[in-house]
Formats: structure tokens, C-alpha cells, sequence
């Protein structure tokens, strides 16, 4: 048996090294590499030159070269290329067939750049063969890989191509909102071929939506930076739409002029893309293949017969090792089979878990817009309720009036309490809360919470305990404001759920390293309780115990979810201890760094101790469409002896600005005509230094870097605490004066 394997031991060695002689060197496959690269950065440029059968003719070199590579990423990205010559060349049959093939490799090589642009390649030929909802498919696939990839001049121009087939889906509104942003980043970008498309397809959003003169400008503006870069494939959908537009008008004169520029120059690039793509040139393309064919078999032919001698001699020994191989091949055939089904089986999975994970993505996308937009429509009335109900409250009600103004304000107040909880479970869940520390006194702080409380605590009839350990140093340098959080959360909890008891707050040190104190805090009540089974789901959002006590108790059940993501941030612990009945203990770990001494922050009175004289010399601009939210900015600033002026939209606004000199301008965003934003990019261009608040109910994360190109000085965000808004307005206008 040994003579048996020394035997097969020697065949295979020389029969390796045989093989190993016509195997690709390294530098042979570098050669090969730089070869395919090559082609491809021909037929790139030949693309954009509409020579497509050139471009095919590279492609086709590419794609040899890559199949003897067998490189993943360089055989689905020459896929990718032919795919789109073929749709230029109007093959959108055999293109869709070589851009999913396309896509199948580059998944496998995990190539998401590349795939991105082939899903956008595909949609585009979905579009051509007017297969609309597969081709929004995939240009939603698409928009969210260059948008992870931070591509914006990809994703801009995939927003475009999402608000055609919106457009064409007749899906106004979502187009209306695409185009927008397709037009937001190429601004951004200054991608002016994109920004005229955008405008113009923007420009038939707008009017199918009833607003004809907005329509008309935005699609004039489109117009006009197509004629200056002279874009004529945009020029040519610019006329089409303006003259649509005019008809509607009933401007039946420029209608008619535009309709006949359009046809004259689409005429123009009809026969131009003919001429590409004609016969002849297929033909030209067709003859060439063949002659190139006839070489490639002479040479071929040459190396073949150069090649005889080592070939016979490889038959002579794998007649050899087949007869030893033969063996083993058919005591490892069933195992292949079995390995073979379970590779498919995972590819299949594999494809399925990234098209999932594509989909949470863009969903994840969608609800944070969702939220955004509907945290919006929340504040604005919100602004609008408390704001009023304050005012009554201020302006001596009738005794019996009372009870009901305050039964508004807590109902406002809570509903903006549960507003702000769900923006702050978004921030967290999207990693997007940061760190901000300040020296503070703990156990000045942890007294201050619990004497917030006291009221809510004798409502229930329940004492509150305090007990600082000793040991414990009182001040820290860390994040005050989410360890204030975490505590009204969790000792509000409590109270909510215990009448007639008692409720411990405990701050104990567990030990100390390097002046970094790990803290235990704890809040124990002797309330109803929590069961075993639902004290397992305690941290998830939108969790109570019951249905039941949701009802009898209220809440939005995100309070603890909050608390748990606000300690992960802070990098401590959270554990929960309850009976039934009895009470519940929860207690959570943080590490403090030690500080000296807490730094004491200077009060200021505002505008109380100034005089009305100084105060009367304010000019102040307030821009807001909403009358009542005008009604109340308004007497909030008369109020702290400040007047104002009052405009409805942005063009006013800019026009008031270039009359007068105002120290401030109050600018709300979302307004007819143009944006809040726009109306200051406008004001921007001749006053720098003009103080402008963003006075928004938008959702200020999302929002911030917008708001910054725009040039806004700060933003107060709708409904707003009147200290907040007083500080903004004092610092602005009294301490920059004194500055």
C-alpha cells in the first residue's frame, strides 16, 4: 500500500509541475489586470463621446480579459459597462439580461460602489421600456448606496431620475418632494447639468399640483441655466415643459414658440443619436469583430501547435493519475453534491439578507423623514396652543376660567413632552446624541430633581428620601443634563406608580481610580410592582406593564427606553429589581470624573433692567405666514417691551431688508412662495452681519448643516421656553451691543 501512494505521490508532482507551466504568472496576471483596466477607461470615454460601438468593441476586449483574471469585482463592473452600451445602443432585452448578471457578481464581491450604479443603469432601462415601478425599485436601491457612500453627485442625479418615474407614475406629491432634493444637493454641489433638469421636471411637478406660476418660475430657471451651459438634451425638455406651461397660462403666443424650439432641436439630436446607432455603423462594428475573430483563431492556431509536444506528454500522464483519481473522486462525489446544495442554499440566503438589509435601510431613511415631518406639523399648532394658553394665563381669567387654562397647558405640555420622547429615542437609536460636560455639584443636583418633584410626590401622598454617600465627593465633570434626565425619569416612574408611600434616592460609592468615581444611584419605591414576565421588556420603547395600566396610569411607555439609551451613552449599567405587589428598586452605575470646584453661572435679568427708551430703538422682523403664530411672536415681544414688524412670506422679507436696518429678523421656514431658507441665502448676498434666527417647528439634527450654508445666525425651534427665547434675543441684542 506504501509503493501504492509513493507511486501517486510522484505522478502528482510531475504532473503539478506540468500544469503549473501554463498556469498565469503574477506579472502575466497584473498584465491582464492592467489590460482590462485599460479597455474599461476607453470605452468610459468613448461612452461619453456617444461612440458606442467603439466603446462595445473595448468592452468586448475587457470582458476576455477579465473571464481569464477571474476577478469578481472586474468581471460584474465590464458586465456593468456592457449592460449600458447595450441600452444606449437600444438592446434593452440583452441589457436588462447583463445588468442583473451584473449585479448577481458584484453582490457576490461585495462591490456596493459598482452595484449602485448598475441598479441605476437598470432602472433606467426599466424606464426606457416604460416598466415604472420596477424602475422606482431600483433607483431606491440605488439612492440609498451612494447615499451611504457619500456620493452625492450620484445620488442628486438618481434623485432626478426617482422624480421622472414618479412623475410618470402621475405620484405628484412624492415627485414634487424628490425633485426638491435633487435640487437641494446640486446646488449644494453646484452640479448645474443636474440643477436645470431638476428644476424643469420640478417645474411640471408644481404645476400638476395646481401651482402654475410657482411652476413656471422654477422651470424658467431650470430653462435659463440649461441656455447658459448650452445642455441641449435639457434645453430640449425645457421647451417642451415651458410650452406645456404657457398653454395652461393661456399664453398660447410663447407656447406655440416653445413647442416649435423644442421640435427643431429634438429633430436635431434625433437624427444625431440615429447616426450613431445606425445600420452602417453596426455593420462597420460587425466586420471588424469578424476580422479581429480570424486573428485571434490563426494565433490560436500557432500556439496550439506549439504546444503539442507538452500536451501529449500531460495526456500520457493523466491517463495515469485518472485511474488513481478515479478512486477518490468517487468516495468524495457525494460529498461535493452535498457541499454544492449548501453553497447554493447560502448564496441564495446571502442575496435575500442584502435585498432585507437594503430595505431596512431605506425604511430606517423613511421613518426619520416620517418622524421629521411629522414632528413639524405637531409643533407648529402646538406653538399656536401654548402660546396662547400662557397669554390667558397672564392676562388675569376669570377664577372659574382658571382651572380649564391650566387643564390646556398641562395637556399641551404633555403633548410636547411625548413629541420630544420620540425625537429623542430616534437621536439615539441613530447615534446622533453627543456628550456635553460641565463641572456640576451631584448632590446639589440630585436635591434639585427631587424638589422639582415634590409636588407631583404630595399629589400621591408619598415621601421622598435623599441619601448621599459620605465618601462621595460633590463635584464631577460630566454630562449634567442627561444624568438630570435619567433621575426625573426613573424617581417620576416611581411616583407614578406609588400612592400613599415612600420613595428612596441613594447615590453610594462602588470605588475609585485615577479621580474616576463609579457611582451607584438608586430609586426604590414601596409602589404596585412589577411582574417577572414584564420586567423583561421594561427598557424597550413604547413598553408598560399592561394595556391596563397605560390607561389608568398614561405615559407613552418611552421614558425607560430613554433612560436605558442615555446610560449606554454615558457608559454605565442599569439593572431592576421588583416584586409584585411589594415595590420596585431600580438602580444604574455611572463613572464621574472628579472635579474641584463647580463652576457658578452668572444669572442675567434680561430685558427687565433695560431701559424702554434703549428698547424702543429695536427694530425687529418678524417673517411668519401662520396669523395666529404671528398674533403670538407678536405680543411674546411687546411683552418683553420689544416691537416688531410683521411680513407673510420670503420675498417681503428680502425687500424689507434691503428698506430698512433691523437688528434682528425672526424667519420662519416653511412659507408660501419661497422657503425661509431661500429668502436668507437672498438676504446673505448683500448683509453679512444681519442677526437671523430660524424660528422653525422642523426638526433642528436634520436640519443643521442646511440651515448653516444658508447663513442663519442661530435657531430657535417652535414651541420654545420664553427663557430660552429671551436669552437668544438679549444676547443678540443687548450683549453684542456692549460687546
Amino acid at each position: 500500500m506504501s509503493h501504492f501512494y509513493k507511486t501517486f505521490f510522484i505522478l502528482f508532482l510531475l504532473f503539478g509541475a506540468l500544469v503549473n507551466a501554463q498556469e498565469l504568472s503574477l506579472e502575466e496576471l497584473d498584465i491582464l489586470q492592467a489590460k482590462v483596466n485599460t479597455d474599461l477607461s476607453f470605452a468610459q470615454k468613448n461612452i461619453e463621446n456617444s461612440f458606442y460601438f467603439q466603446a462595445k468593441t473595448n468592452i468586448d476586449s475587457a470582458l476576455e480579459n477579465a473571464k481569464k483574471l477571474d476577478n469578481k469585482k472586474s468581471l460584474g463592473l465590464v458586465y456593468s459597462k456592457l449592460g449600458k452600451i447595450q441600452h444606449l445602443l437600444e438592446e434593452d432585452s440583452e441589457a436588462t439580461n447583463t445588468l442583473i448578471k451584473a449585479i448577481e457578481i458584484q453582490r457576490f464581491a461585495k462591490d456596493n460602489i459598482n452595484i449602485a450604479e448598475t441598479y441605476k443603469t437598470l432602472a433606467d432601462v426599466y424606464m426606457a421600456t416604460k416598466k415604472y415601478e420596477k424602475a422606482l425599485d431600483y433607483y431606491k436601491s440605488a439612492e440609498t448606496l451612494f447615499n451611504q457612500e457619500d456620493l452625492p453627485n450620484y445620488e442628486a442625479e438618481t434623485l432626478l431620475k426617482k422624480g421622472q418615474a414618479y412623475l410618470a407614475l402621475k405620484n405628484f406629491k412624492k415627485a414634487e418632494s424628490t425633485l426638491s432634493k435633487a435640487v437641494s444637493l446640486s446646488q449644494r454641489y453646484k452640479l448645474n447639468k443636474l440643477l436645470s433638469s431638476s428644476l424643469i421636471y420640478l417645474g411640471e411637478a408644481q404645476a400638476e399640483l395646481g401651482r402654475l406660476g410657482i411652476a413656471l418660475k422654477i422651470a424658467q430657471e431650470g430653462f435659463t441655466i440649461a441656455k447658459e451651459d448650452k445642455n441641449l438634451d435639457v434645453l430640449s425638455a425645457g421647451y417642451l415643459t415651458l410650452s406645456n406651461l404657457y398653454e395652461a397660462d393661456g399664453n398660447y403666443k410663447l407656447a406655440n414658440k416653445y413647442l416649435r424650439s423644442h421640435l427643431k432641436l429634438s429633430d436635431s439630436l434625433l437624427n444625431i443619436k440615429r447616426a450613431l446607432v445606425s445600420p452602417e455603423k453596426r455593420n462597420e462594428y460587425l466586420i471588424a469583430n469578424q476580422i479581429q475573430y480570424q486573428k485571434n483563431s490563426k494565433a490560436d492556431l500557432e500556439e496550439e501547435t506549439s504546444a503539442n509536444i507538452i500536451t501529449q506528454l500531460i495526456t500520457i500522464l493523466s491517463i495515469a493519475l485518472i485511474t488513481i483519481l478515479s478512486l477518490l473522486t468517487l468516495s468524495l462525489y457525494k460529498n461535493n453534491n452535498i457541499r454544492l446544495k449548501s453553497n447554493n442554499i447560502l448564496h441564495k440566503k446571502n442575496s435575500e439578507l442584502i435585498i432585507s438589509k437594503e430595505k431596512a435601510e431605506l425604511a430606517s431613511k423613511t421613518k426619520a423623514n416620517f418622524l421629521s415631518t411629522v414632528t413639524h406639523e405637531l409643533r407648529t399648532p402646538l406653538y399656536a396652543v401654548t402660546g396662547l394658553t400662557n397669554m390667558l394665563l397672564d392676562e388675569n381669567p376669570k377664577p372659574e376660567q382658571i382651572p380649564h387654562l391650566k387643564s390646556l397647558k398641562f395637556s399641551g405640555d404633555y403633548l410636547l413632552t411625548f413629541i420630544n420622547d420620540i425625537l429623542q429615542i430616534n437621536k439615539i437609536e441613530a447615534n446622533k446624541v453627543e456628550i456635553e460636560k460641565e463641572v456640576f455639584n451631584l448632590k446639589k443636583k440630585i436635591a434639585n430633581v427631587i424638589s422639582a418633584l415634590n409636588n407631583s410626590a404630595a399629589g400621591n401622598n408619598v415621601n421622598l428620601h435623599f441619601e448621599y454617600d459620605e465618601n462621595l465627593p460633590h463635584n464631577y465633570n460630566a454630562d449634567q443634563l442627561k444624568i438630570s434626565q435619567i433621575l426625573i425619569n426613573l424617581i417620576g416612574n416611581s411616583i407614578k406608580f406609588t400612592k400613599d408611600g415612600d420613595i428612596w434616592v441613594r447615590a453610594t460609592k462602588i470605588n475609585e481610580k485615577n479621580e474616576i468615581y463609579n457611582i451607584r444611584f438608586e430609586v426604590q419605591d414601596n409602589g404596585i410592582g412589577i411582574s417577572k414576565e414584564k420586567q423583561e421588556h421594561m427598557f424597550e420603547s413604547f413598553s408598560q406593564g399592561s394595556i391596563q395600566i397605560n390607561r389608568k396610569y398614561g405615559g407613552t411607555g418611552l421614558g425607560l427606553s430613554i433612560v436605558k439609551g442615555l446610560i449606554d451613552i454615558l457608559n454605565g449599567k442599569i439593572y431592576l429589581k421588583s416584586v409584585l405587589g411589594q415595590g420596585s428598586s431600580f438602580y444604574f452605575e455611572l463613572p464621574l470624573e472628579y472635579a474641584e470646584e463647580a463652576v457658578k453661572k452668572e444669572q442675567l435679568n434680561y430685558f427687565k433692567d433695560i431701559n424702554e427708551l434703549e428698547l424702543s430703538n429695536i427694530k425687529i422682523l418678524v417673517v411668519e405666514d401662520n396669523k395666529i403664530n404671528q398674533m403670538i411672536t407678536k405680543k411674546i415681544l411687546n411683552k418683553m417691551k420689544l416691537n416688531c414688524e410683521v411680513v407673510e412670506n420670503g420675498e417681503h422679507a428680502v425687500e424689507k431688508v434691503k428698506e430698512n436696518q433691523y437688528d434682528v429678523v425672526l424667519m420662519d421656514i416653511h412659507m408660501p412662495g419661497i422657503s425661509g431658507i431661500e429668502a436668507t441665502k437672498i438676504i446673505r448676498t448683500f448683509n453679512k452681519d444681519l442677526t437671523i434666527f430660524a424660528l422653525t417647528a422642523v426638526t433642528i439634527e436634520d436640519k443643521m448643516a442646511e440651515f448653516d450654508d444658508a447663513g442663519f445666525t442661530d435657531i430657535i425651534s417652535k414651541p420654545f421656553k420664553q427663557e430660552d427665547f429671551e436669552k437668544k434675543l438679549f444676547e443678540a441684542l443687548i450683549l453684542k451691543e456692549k460687546a
